[in-house]
Formats: C-alpha cells, sequence, structure tokens
C-alpha cells in the first residue's frame, strides 16, 4: 500500500488528485476531447480541464446522462466551457460520423483524451462483430484517433501548441493472454476470459500510444527537414 504514496519523477503520486496535477496551470484557449466523460474518471477530467480554462467536448454514448453531468459542472463551474456530442466507440459508423461531426464544425482540437472503455463484459460481440471490449477500449480509439489527427496538426500549426493524445490503459495491461494480443483469436467465445480480453485491449491502447509516438516523432522531424 506504501507504493500509492511514492512520488515519481514527476513529483505526484498515485494519491495526487487532478486539481493538484494541473495546478497553475492555464488551459484557456485549448480544445479537447473527453471520450467516456459522462462517469468516472471521464468527468473528473472533463471538470478539471474546464476549471483550468479548457473547452472540453464531452464524447459520451448516452446523451442524456452526459447532459447531466455536464449540468452539474456548470453548476459548480458556470464558466465552464462544455459540449457534449454523442459517440459509441463499439460502432465504427458512430466513430466516423463523431469525427465527420467534429471536422465540419471548424473546432480546433489541442487534446484528445481517450478514456471510455468497459471492463470485463461477459462475451459479445460489437455492432461491426468485433469481441465487445477489444472493439471498444481499442479499435474505436484507434480509428477515432487516425480520423483526427489532421485536425490535430492543423491546429497545432496553427496555435504553434503541440497538442497531446492520451491513451488510458491499466495495470491489467499485465494480465493478458499467454500470447499477449490473440488477433487470431479475438472472437474466439470458447477461449474467451472476460479479464484477460480486457488485458490484452489495455495492451493494445500501450501499443497504440508507443506506435503514435514514434510515427508523430518521425513526421516531425521529416517536417524540420523539410523547413
Amino acid at each position: 500500500m506504501w507504493l500509492f504514496g511514492w512520488k515519481g519523477p514527476s513529483g505526484f503520486s498515485a494519491r495526487s488528485t487532478a486539481e493538484e496535477v494541473t495546478h497553475g496551470i492555464d488551459a484557456s484557449g485549448l480544445t479537447a476531447i473527453v471520450t467516456g466523460a459522462s462517469s468516472g474518471i471521464g468527468v473528473e477530467t472533463t471538470r478539471v480541464l474546464a476549471l483550468r480554462g479548457a473547452h472540453v467536448v464531452m464524447a459520451v454514448r448516452n446523451m442524456e446522462t452526459g447532459r447531466e453531468v455536464k449540468e452539474a459542472i456548470l453548476k459548480e463551474l458556470p464558466s465552464a466551457k462544455l459540449d457534449t456530442m454523442q459517440l459509441d466507440l463499439s460502432s465504427m459508423a458512430s466513430v466516423r460520423k463523431f469525427a465527420s461531426d467534429y471536422v465540419s464544425s471548424g473546432l480546433a482540437l489541442n487534446l484528445l483524451i481517450n478514456n471510455a472503455g468497459v471492463m470485463a463484459t461477459p462475451f459479445m460481440l460489437s455492432q461491426d462483430n468485433i469481441e465487445l471490449q477489444f472493439a471498444t477500449n481499442h479499435l474505436g480509439h484507434f480509428l477515432l484517433t487516425n480520423l483526427l489527427l489532421e485536425t490535430m496538426r492543423k491546429t497545432s500549426v496553427e496555435s504553434n501548441r503541440e497538442g497531446r493524445i492520451v491513451n488510458l490503459s491499466s495495470e491489467a495491461h499485465r494480465f493478458t493472454y499467454r500470447e499477449g494480443i490473440r488477433f487470431d483469436k479475438i472472437n474466439s467465445e470458447p477461449e474467451y476470459n472476460s479479464i484477460q480480453a480486457y488485458g490484452q485491449s489495455k495492451l493494445a491502447n500501450i501499443l497504440h500510444a508507443k506506435e503514435l509516438a514514434k510515427q508523430l516523432k518521425l513526421l516531425l522531424a521529416l517536417s524540420v527537414n523539410m523547413c
């Protein structure tokens, strides 16, 4: 238990709150998308970003719940800049519609926080016939990120401020199947284990983040050399 109070190189620990971590930060002029903004970590992430001045677009599956959370935050922070948009990450069609609507809105995008997820569900298939946890936790965010990368790039160039993409993972990435990610058995119901399936989706989040960092660093280097 002592590890929860241990401070890392950042000066923060697992007990640090979002308000403590963002103390002194002025996020005015930044626009953020938070997926899964109507429950859990997503609510607090949305609240604190709004507290620091960011315009937050709450990407939520249930619009009614999203509006209730929005109203609760506005009651505490009347000047908060919040919008809700419908997004079901388990549906590729929903992800594409969200991204299309967002791009059409003309909004900037400085922060993309891929937070939403489902955990340890019984075996189910998404609308696209993909195991639900892998579809929601990884594939939906993977597609969303790719569809919004150009908007983020454009925002970064126009504002001269680096953007940030945050993929929320979990210690559960250590408790995946023995092979890691079973790409050839994603939809195998007989071999399905709800915890290990969750673990492989969280491992996929980490690998996605690592490859994004690698690819974007390469693109940055190429653009600098071309200049």
